[in-house]
């Protein structure tokens, strides 16, 4: 479109860049959408009336089902490259992250919800050619990269103003490389080890293998996140902004409204040089957060096996996706929710520690051997059920006792696949 800076793809080698990066900013979205309705507080109390209780219950809704909208856009991508001939792509930068090998307008950060998030959200799903400020906090950060020469071999970022503008940037390579390539040379990937509609309970993706299946999931993503030909109201867009809306008139009308949980991204731990906001001291917070971390990681490991050909049939795939999909909702969602209640610690009274989806690390996630992998799968359910089972946070017992059994159910699922030697 007209007013966006060119993005050159020449090779398939910039196309996968790309489109790895496409995936790190899914995955990444997705992590502060859910970290914002987590932070909804789910009772009546100080800052929260019982009359507004339902339109905070709404939002939380409406902040679920985008990112639900997002995990499904990171599936297609991984489907994109798998049919180039890539590998999957699941890691993602530690938050917060402050534009590095990005543009310098794409930011990331985990915040509560609240006008800052919401304003945030609504500049990084803004469709192209809608001028807006990013909150307060978002300084654009150094000079935006430069487009590729035609000559240059090695793959690098380049400039991108919206998703939309990076995924019509893709598309435009994917065209271009089939014409330069041909169509049966550059979708060498399998179409059977892509993600289906039945997979993981996502619709919409399924096997691409031409042009045209390229074209159409790229165009599904931007009409989703934008909106399509300016139509934004059912898009993530005017989600937001519909949320923002009425966020900001019933704090209008009642200045002390305060739906959200006092979240201050903390941790247990700095990852490889990135410290968290808040430092958790509270001893039981710190091992319901480390679970949840530890399970998110988990998670991510078998995500990557099912994309990942690893001679596993496709009713063990699909025995991976059902495990992956049960912890999302087993365990990642009840501590997720039940970490906005949680005290950071003495050090900070008040704030509580929300779920920060800290990474122990940015390497691949592949586990190399089959048997091995999945026994590894089992083994480290098994250990996470364990510790599970040992934290009694206050008002929280209950929850972690469930998620202790989530983990069991799926150490034994997983463990009844592993062939005795």
């Amino acid at each position: 479109m007209a007013g966006e800076p060119a993005i050159v793809v020449e090779d398939r080698k910039e196309l996968t860049y790309l489109l790895c990066q496409a995936a790190e900013l899914e995955h990444a979205l997705m992590c502060e959408y859910l970290y914002a309705a987590f932070s909804l507080k789910s009772a009546a109390g100080p800052g929260l009336r019982g009359d507004q209780l339902a339109a905070v219950e709404r939002w939380r809704g409406v902040i679920f089902g985008i990112a639900g909208e997002e995990m499904l856009h990171w599936a297609v991508v991984q489907n994109l490259l798998t049919a180039v001939g890539s590998a999957p792509y699941v890691s993602r930068p530690h938050m917060p992250h402050q534009a590095g090998g990005y543009p310098p307008g794409v930011q990331l950060r985990l915040l509560p919800f609240g006008e800052a998030a919401l304003q945030h959200f609504v500049y990084l799903e803004r469709p192209e050619g809608v001028q807006r400020a990013d909150a307060e906090g978002f300084e654009p950060a150094g000079p935006p990269p430069p487009p590729m020469g035609p000559g240059e071999v090695v793959p690098r970022g380049q400039d991108f103003a919206t998703q939309g503008h990076l995924y019509r940037s893709v598309e435009r390579g994917f065209a271009h490389l089939a014409d330069k390539l041909g169509e049966d040379r550059l979708f060498i990937g399998p179409a059977f080890q892509q993600a289906g509609e039945t997979a993981f309970g996502w619709p919409d993706p399924g096997p691409i293998t031409d042009l045209d299946g390229a074209n159409r999931a790229l165009e599904r993503i931007v009409e989703q996140g934008e909106g399509a030909t300016g139509n934004w109201a059912t898009a993530h867009y005017g989600r937001f902004l519909q949320v923002l809306g009425e966020h900001l008139a019933m704090r209008k009308q009642d200045p002390g409204f305060e739906p959200a949980h006092p979240v201050v991204a903390a941790g247990v731990r700095a990852v490889e040089g990135i410290e968290p906001d808040v430092y958790i001291t509270d001893p039981a917070t710190g091992g319901c957060s480390d679970l949840f971390n530890a399970t998110y990681e988990l998670v991510l490991q078998m995500i990557a096996r099912y994309f990942a050909f690893g001679h596993e049939t496709p009713g063990q795939r699909q025995i991976l996706a059902h495990a992956a999909v049960g912890l999302m909702f087993g365990a990642i969602k009840p501590l997720g929710l039940l970490l906005a209640r949680l005290p950071a610690g003495p050090d900070h009274p008040g704030a509580t520690a929300g779920a920060n989806f800290q990474l122990p690390y940015r390497a691949s996630f592949l586990l190399p051997h089959r048997r091995s992998a999945w026994f590894r799968f089992a083994e480290r359910a098994g250990e996470l059920a364990a510790f599970a089972a040992g934290l009694h946070p206050p008002a929280g017992e209950d929850v972690v006792a469930a998620v202790s059994g989530a983990l069991g159910q799926a150490a034994s699922d997983l463990m009844a696949h592993v062939e005795a030697v």
